[in-house]
């Protein structure tokens, strides 16, 4: 059995929801920001190889938030996750999850229509070679094998158990504001229909809209970015 049973049983209905919400999506539409990446509406764009380890820093409206991601580690989900923050996937997303002693969870775009395109644009299971403990970063695994996305956590205790539930492989972990991501907001508690917090359908079919008038304490990252390589900058 798990660590904190109740607290994964939560987990459970809410990864079965991530995995419901594939048949809510109507076909995406064009992108609000003309400006923006084409490959937000098309993921075949953005299927880059990652860098063997690079940093990532979410600017998020409690502070910044740094990630040094190892792809040795997961590297379906370190490339992944590369590809997202070059794009700007994560620009405004909410981290619509956010519960005390377990984990901070964000990954729907603020525009739905993205976050409809990505919705098919799966990447196969790595093998777990870190546990979830305190400040690790991990994609959220719904029920079935090999349909990770966009959604992922930062655990904010050890949840090491999840190993023996899914394919719940860390791909980083947090370097440096671990304060900043303990002080996300947590008052909305576990997602509905578990607990009083957002629906993840309805986040999935009206994006921000719906968090913000609902929902308006959620915190959110303004920016996300890759870092500039410290040793390719201390050898200049």
């Amino acid at each position: 059995m798990p660590r904190h049973p109740f607290r994964f049983a939560a987990f459970a209905a809410v990864v079965l929801m991530l995995s419901a919400v594939t048949v809510m999506f109507a076909s995406p539409a064009d992108a609000s920001d003309p400006g923006s990446s084409p490959a937000l509406l098309d993921p075949s764009l953005a299927a880059e190889r990652a860098p063997d380890s690079y940093r990532v820093k979410l600017e998020t409206t409690k502070g910044d938030i740094v990630i040094q991601v190892h792809r040795e580690w997961a590297p379906n989900g370190a490339d992944r996750f590369f590809n997202l923050v070059r794009i700007g996937y994560y620009d405004g997303a909410r981290f619509y999850r956010v519960i005390a002693g377990f984990m901070a969870q964000c990954g729907f775009a603020a525009d739905p229509a993205v976050s409809a395109a990505w919705l098919a644009a799966r990447i196969p299971d790595d093998p777990v070679s870190r546990a979830n403990t305190r400040g690790m970063v991990t994609f959220a695994q719904p029920a079935q094998p090999n349909a990770r996305t966009a959604q992922f956590f930062i655990n904010y205790g050890d949840n090491s158990y999840l190993k023996d539930y899914g394919a719940f492989a860390p791909f980083g972990e947090v370097v440096s504001g671990m304060d900043v991501a303990d002080a996300l907001y947590a008052g909305y508690g576990e997602g509905a229909p578990s607990g009083l917090g957002p629906s993840q359908n309805r986040i999935a079919r009206e994006g921000n809209a719906y968090l913000e008038t609902s929902f308006p304490k959620l915190d959110a990252i303004v920016r996300a970015i890759i870092l500039p390589d410290e040793g390719a900058a201390a050898g200049r």
